[in-house]
């Protein structure tokens, strides 16, 4: 039985073709040992295939797995297996079940999933209750039709703990990761493109979004109803709405992120509390930061705020000091000087007035900004800011902007 297992594999390219010109895949992976290594030959092979025991499914230039148009085309149901190097498409068009490229069940945990091409199927791939899983180097592009929100996710990922999905390159479809009730996950160096969110986050706490590339999406990166996540030196250039929100977010760290241009909103905290917002860059949004609906106890220091249309949006009677042990952020509007040379600003930034507050909560009141009367009260509060109302001030800002590097492959197309 072991001979035949070994013939079987070693004449994997020489099986007959089907009718339809594909070779079935199934009866090659059911006729291998637990633990072989199945190196599949150029060529069209026909799934759906469905894995049951450890195994190391290998492709390479030229396979090409397809599957029949319904649920999932490669099911890893058990644990150790490595599906690798394989070109991936047909999936059926089932939300209810998440139908995609590469489904992990329950049982596969340890899988490894690396170096494939996954596209315009529903789901690239659904990481469904696997631990410990490692998606890496895949090439995923989801489906164009339809609806944004009809389009399934590049990568789901559903209580799966300690997943780590590194250096993948997603387009299309829906979201590049959502993840939802989950722990411990890491995704860290992918680049998402075209997409709804490049990230999103559901009830995930203690996990790490780092290093990744945001590109003309919706929105780059969404923690929403999660805690002690860190979202570390990802790069956002012309999302549409935000480059990083925080939706009930707490005790989490955002640090060394760079958010460019064309977003309506750099950053955007909304009943987010107990966060540090530190060393990141916000250029060329049209608000540079957003905080509403309660947010409290974040600190706020070592930022940028570089030619946004407003800096700061945030409604308050009451001074919030975003300067802490003699540090605070950086301002490109503020007109400072800095006599003893010690890299902090001499005067208080104040970046909002009473005129500001009025037209966030009145837009009408837009059309009498030019008049005498909205200028005088400008003017006063400029000479005398006891008269502002209050909200954020910076008692420290900082002489020089932290700059962040875009990654090379941020002008790649």
């Amino acid at each position: 039985m072991g001979l035949l297992r070994a013939i079987l594999l070693m004449l994997v390219g020489a099986v007959p073709a089907l009718a339809g010109g594909g070779t079935p895949l199934q009866p090659l992976v059911d006729a291998a040992a637990p633990g072989a290594v199945l190196r599949l030959a150029p060529g069209l092979y026909e799934g759906p295939v469905h894995l049951v025991r450890p195994l190391r499914l290998v492709g390479g230039e030229g396979v090409h797995v397809e599957g029949n148009g319904q649920g999932s085309v490669v099911v890893v149901d058990a644990a150790g297996v490595v599906v690798e190097g394989l070109r991936v498409t047909g999936s059926g068009d089932d939300h209810k079940t998440k139908n995609a490229g590469i489904t992990l069940t329950k049982k596969a945990s340890g899988a490894v999933i690396e170096g494939n091409l996954l596209q315009g199927n529903l789901y690239g791939i659904d990481v469904h209750g696997a631990k410990d899983a490692m998606i890496r180097g895949n090439v995923i592009e989801g489906r164009q039709g339809h609806r944004m929100n009809q389009r399934g996710n590049g990568v789901y990922v559903w209580n799966a703990p300690g997943t780590v999905i590194e250096g993948n390159d997603v387009r299309w479809g829906r979201d590049g990761i959502f993840v939802n009730t989950s722990k411990r996950n890491v995704f860290r160096g992918n680049r998402f493109r075209d997409l709804r969110f490049a990230v999103h986050y559901m009830y995930a706490n203690e996990s790490e979004v780092s290093g990744n590339l945001s590109m003309n999406n919706h929105l780059g990166f969404a923690v929403m109803y999660s805690k002690r996540v860190k979202v570390l030196d990802n790069i956002s250039i012309n999302d549409r709405d935000h480059g990083v929100m925080l939706n009930f977010t707490n005790r989490s760290e955002v640090r060394g992120n760079y958010v460019q241009d064309g977003a309506k909103k750099c950053l955007f905290v909304y009943n987010a509390h107990k966060n540090e917002i530190a060393d990141n860059r916000f250029e060329r949004c049209g608000i540079g930061i957003h905080f509403t609906a309660g947010s409290e106890r974040n600190a706020v220091t070592g930022n940028a705020f570089v030619g946004n249309r407003t800096q700061v949006k945030y409604v308050s009677t009451k001074w919030l000091d975003w300067a802490e042990a003699g540090r605070g952020n950086y301002w490109s509007d503020f007109v400072a000087t800095d006599l003893d040379g010690n890299g902090i600003a001499d005067g208080t930034y104040r970046p909002n007035d009473s005129i500001d507050q009025v037209l966030w909560s009145q837009p009408a009141a837009r059309l009498l900004l030019g008049s005498p009367a909205v200028q005088l009260v400008q003017w006063a509060q400029s000479e005398f800011p006891a008269l502002t109302p209050g909200g954020v001030m910076d008692s420290a800002p900082l002489m020089r902007p932290v700059e962040i590097a875009v990654p090379q492959w941020g002008g790649a197309s």
